[in-house]
């Protein structure tokens, strides 16, 4: 069940805006270094908070609507939706305890 789901620009609605859980949208690039050390980081989310969080990932070089639509502008990027609507963001990698934190309020509000 839980896992990073990769989509496309031609998914992003269905994926993320019109979700019924929380999503965290990881914008990544094949030429990032910093997203190959985030990689790992993410699945192990995905694994700890799969019941209450979807993770997603969007390499940001073929998906240029879902990057423009939320406004990244570097890599590795988090972007956290509920109900179609931005809750959060953040770039730049993250250790696994910065990414809890960064989650945790959205995850405590979540139904």
């Amino acid at each position: 069940m839980a896992g990073v789901t990769v989509i496309t620009d031609a998914e992003f609605e269905s994926q993320v805006l019109s979700a019924s859980k929380l999503v965290l949208v990881y914008f990544w690039a094949s030429w990032c270094g910093p997203c190959r050390l985030m990689s790992p980081i993410m699945n192990g989310i995905a694994e700890t908070y799969g019941d209450r969080l979807s993770i997603v990932k969007m390499e940001v070089d073929p998906n240029p609507e879902a990057v423009a639509t939320c406004g990244v502008e570097g890599v590795p990027a988090l972007v956290l939706f509920r109900d179609g609507q931005q809750l959060d963001a953040t770039e730049g990698a993250l250790p696994r305890q910065k990414l809890e934190e960064f989650l945790a309020n959205h995850l405590s509000s979540a139904a």
